[in-house]
């Protein structure tokens, strides 16, 4: 493996980029490419509803790295089954000899609120965030183990973590079940130099494009894809090895920790509290 740089961190790495083909993962594609990695570009280009697949989306992308001096290949394999996920974490190794990044991006939006909500719908969303993720950790970490070093990041949403997306209830649950992966695969990784985070990005992009025009932009706010990426890519280099089951977000070049917690002094703690003593701790005994 060639020596990094400052410049070139990711020198002599490999990265397996799902759903790599445009917005975010275009992005992530492209910004680890520069730093130096040769990437696997993996997109079946489907729509946004999961349909119409066109390889193109995932040959641009690497057309492009290539075109300014990088390396890239294009997989077309389906990450949402365990044998598609196989066949793109091979590719990684058959194409560049090893793998080293994965950036889980893949995803698609089927949006209904609860009642209207299909199990089809449910599955699908299921499928290409919890399912995908899950199948690239298990095909991924095999390889990384071996070469005691690995660094996976994730992709959530802040839509598994408020309530402002009502209408979007299958998505919201797929997302949520990406952390508690990232939470136990950042376990399962670190006695082997693997670390697994995840990010919440926040860019303008085909998935996110109504939600936003919506809300509309601040004056001067930057929500490019490639503003996230470049955040991306530093939990994907050598020096982010102590980093390990965090969970960001970052939008318009502004970063922060979303951190989960037990407390005991909330105003639901307190409201409990009183509660039991009143209809439990003090009921006469039967």
């Amino acid at each position: 493996m060639n020596r990094p740089s400052a410049a070139k961190p990711l020198i002599g790495r490999v990265a397996l980029v799902t759903g790599g083909g445009r917005g975010l993962g275009r992005a992530h594609s492209r910004e680890l490419a520069r730093l130096g990695a040769s990437v696997v570009v993996a997109d079946t280009g489907v729509a946004l509803d999961g349909t119409a697949p066109d390889a193109t989306v995932a040959t641009s992308t690497v057309d492009e790295i290539c075109a300014d001096g990088g390396r890239a290949v294009a997989d077309h394999a389906d990450v949402r089954t365990f044998a598609g996920a196989q066949a793109a974490v091979t590719s990684a190794v058959e194409c560049f000899g090893r793998l080293d990044i994965v950036v889980n991006n893949a995803g698609t939006l089927h949006g209904a609120p609860l009642e209207a909500l299909t199990e089809a719908d449910l599955r699908a969303e299921l499928d290409i965030h919890a399912v995908a993720t899950v199948a690239v950790l298990q095909a991924a970490f095999p390889v990384m183990r071996a070469q005691r070093y690995g660094r996976v990041l994730n992709t959530i949403s802040e839509a598994s973590l408020h309530r402002h997306m009502a209408d979007s209830i299958a998505y919201s649950t797929a997302k949520a079940a990406v952390w508690g992966a990232t939470m136990a695969a950042a376990a399962a990784g670190e006695p082997d130099g693997i670390t697994v985070n995840a990010l919440s990005p926040g860019a303008y992009t085909r998935m996110s494009k109504r939600f936003i025009d919506v809300q509309g932009i601040p004056a001067g706010l930057d929500l490019s894809p490639e503003r996230v990426a470049e955040v991306a890519a530093g939990l994907c280099t050598e020096a982010a090895g102590g980093i390990n089951g965090r969970v960001l977000h970052t939008a318009g070049g502004h970063i922060r920790e979303f951190r989960l917690g037990r407390l005991d002094d909330t105003d639901l703690v307190e409201w409990l509290r009183r509660y039991v003593d009143r209809h439990v701790a003090g009921a006469p005994n039967d």
